[in-house]
């Protein structure tokens, strides 16, 4: 093994073996901007896996950063409690015009004055070319140069954490991106034990495994050391496969107990998992996986299906009003049930977990990305929908992620798109992302994925949340982020308190109650073409209205319903008629 400094000036320099197959070499003049390769067969150049900065991309020298010269900010930063998040998943190159870290940073105080306070970044690892999601990250502990870099991470996290704003990070654990994938140069990093989407798995528990389960365990501890990032979103973890007796999320946790002790604060792991298991989120000592987290796909598609016509065309194992109940009460809605869509019984029950210990969601990159229009929800519903949508999400017993723009109905699309430099690889993309999503029955080309004006179609527009019906759907969802700040009634996650009234004609009340009893809500959905009628349950003798849907303020054009709205107090036994696709919430008089 050799290592080739190319900057400032060229040297190579013969690196002593250790065993078990690594390399070392200690110089005493190294500065942060050096540029280097290794030669694991001493003739050909290749960047560090462990890099932390390719400035000049996949296939360029690594440049040594010093994470102690950054001068933060954030000393005073306790980070927010799980049950306090609001989420906001961002794509950095289509969030802004520039499409840089420190071009997120002026939006900020609008963001924070929303009511969201946490920022979720999709992957920023190096990726191919200046155009990615970012899941064909090659360098895991890189941070993408055309976002701006180790430094623009920086400056961007300290300006959050000013504002009181938390910042979690996708990460990639389960494949690496095909163009400047190295690895196997340097290791036994892959494994044809198991198989995944992307091609062999990442080698977690086969021969000579130990180095790499240490490189990926100490990825999160990485980014909440140098970055002070919060936590992390672990894509897809169903695809990562450990049969030892220490699970790599063992390994890893141990490794984040030991940062969080550092820094004296929690550093948070949310999984994406397609296993709609309990155990991702339950400890360790019982054989789970000790996430503090997990996303739950099952309450997306029990709403959506519910609001789009055409929905259960995407989900035929969903369309029932109980499913959408049944959401809020245990989380997942497959749980041991046959699921057509996977010709098998699939998931267990999560019935008294704790709701924070799931992030729910209308809409994120997937749902939105795998269309072949790559349309938003408020292009698929109508105003009224998406309000209610918004409202169901909001009054969830669940940690909410919004897209970005979702908070003032942004319509532009969101396609997937890369930037890679093989015409082969281009072509196979094409393909193969037809072949993935045929059972999502497009009727039409996507457009093309290499294609920059497909990225720049993809970008938001912040100046729509200013008029029209945009306006009205930020004020919206700023009420109803301050609805859940306010009363303490959202602060109780025991979903054992959560009760739901059915109305079979697609409706129901959702009763919530603060842990000591003393405040309780109603929120009467109606998600028909049709008026409801509800009878108004006992909890309380009297009953307040603190929202109307359909109140003049949230209408944004003439409707038939526009100038009713539910009387200002009920009383218990009361009936209560709610117009079509509404939602009314009410506070308990005791």
């Amino acid at each position: 093994m050799v290592l080739h400094i190319v900057h400032p000036s060229e040297q190579e320099i013969r690196m002593k073996k250790h065993y078990p197959g690594y390399f070392s070499v200690i110089l005493d003049d190294v500065t942060e901007g050096v540029r280097y390769f290794y030669k694991p067969d001493g003739k050909s150049d290749y960047p560090d896996p462990a890099s932390h900065y390719q400035p000049q991309g996949i296939s360029g020298p690594s440049e040594i950063i010093d994470h102690k010269s950054f001068c933060w900010h954030d000393q005073t930063w306790k980070g927010i409690p799980a049950k306090d998040l609001i989420l906001y998943e961002i794509h950095v190159g289509t969030f802004s015009y520039e499409g840089t870290f420190e071009a997120i940073i002026p939006y900020l105080e609008e963001i924070a004055s929303s009511g969201i306070n946490a920022l979720e970044l999709m992957p920023v690892s190096q990726f191919p070319g200046d155009r990615n999601w970012g899941y064909d990250g090659v360098f895991p502990y890189s941070v993408q140069d055309s976002y701006g870099g180790p430094q623009g991470l920086k400056l961007l996290v300290d300006a959050c954490h000013a504002l009181g704003i938390a910042v979690f990070l996708d990460v990639v654990y389960n494949h690496l991106g095909p163009e400047g994938n190295i690895f196997a140069e340097f290791g036994p990093y892959f494994t044809n034990k198991y198989r995944v989407h992307w091609g062999d798995a990442i080698n977690f528990d086969d021969e000579w495994s130990d180095g790499v389960r240490e490189f990926f365990a100490g990825n999160p501890s990485h980014w909440f050391d140098n970055y002070h990032i919060d936590g992390v979103r672990v894509d897809a973890i169903h695809m990562i496969f450990d049969s030892g007796a220490v699970h790599f999320w063992d390994l890893t946790h141990q490794k984040i107990r030991l940062s969080e002790q550092r820094a004296g604060r929690k550093f948070y792991m949310i999984a994406e998992s397609d296993f709609n298991s309990p155990k991702i989120v339950k400890s360790s000592d019982i054989g789970g996986y000790n996430f503090d987290a997990q996303w739950l796909d099952d309450f997306h598609h029990a709403l959506y299906v519910l609001l789009d016509k055409d929905g259960k065309s995407r989900y035929g194992d969903f369309g029932e009003i109980e499913q959408l109940a049944k959401a809020y009460t245990d989380g997942f809605v497959h749980s041991g049930e046959f699921v057509t869509f996977r010709k098998r019984k699939h998931g267990a029950s999560s019935a008294g977990i704790p709701g924070d210990r799931f992030v729910a969601f209308n809409q994120n990159h997937d749902q939105i990305g795998n269309r072949v229009k790559g349309e938003q929800l408020s292009v698929l519903v109508d105003f009224e929908r998406l309000k209610l949508a918004s409202a169901a999400l909001i009054f969830s017993p669940y940690i909410p992620l919004l897209f970005m723009g979702e908070e003032y109905a942004e319509d532009n699309p969101f396609f997937y798109f890369v930037s890679h430099s093989d015409p082969e690889l281009v072509k196979a993309v094409r393909e193969g992302r037809k072949k993935e999503f045929e059972s999502y029955k497009w009727k039409e080309e996507p457009p093309d994925p290499h294609d920059e004006s497909t990225f720049n179609k993809s970008k938001i527009d912040w100046n729509k949340r200013l008029t029209g019906k945009h306006r009205i759907m930020l004020e919206w969802t700023k009420k109803l982020i301050s609805i859940r700040r306010s009363y303490n009634t959202f602060q109780n996650v025991d979903k054992n308190d959560i009760r739901i009234y059915l109305n079979h004609e697609m409706g129901f009340i959702l009763h919530r109650k603060s842990e000591n009893e003393d405040q309780h809500l109603l929120f009467f959905f109606n998600f028909s073409d049709s008026a409801i009628t509800f009878n108004v349950p006992s909890q309380s003798d009297d009953w307040i209205k603190i929202l109307d849907s359909k109140d003049s303020r949230w209408t944004n054009e003439k409707q038939e319903y526009q100038n009713f709205s539910s009387p200002d107090e009920i009383k218990a036994i009361d009936e209560l008629t709610t117009y079509p696709c509404s939602v009314v919430v009410y506070r308990g008089i005791l």
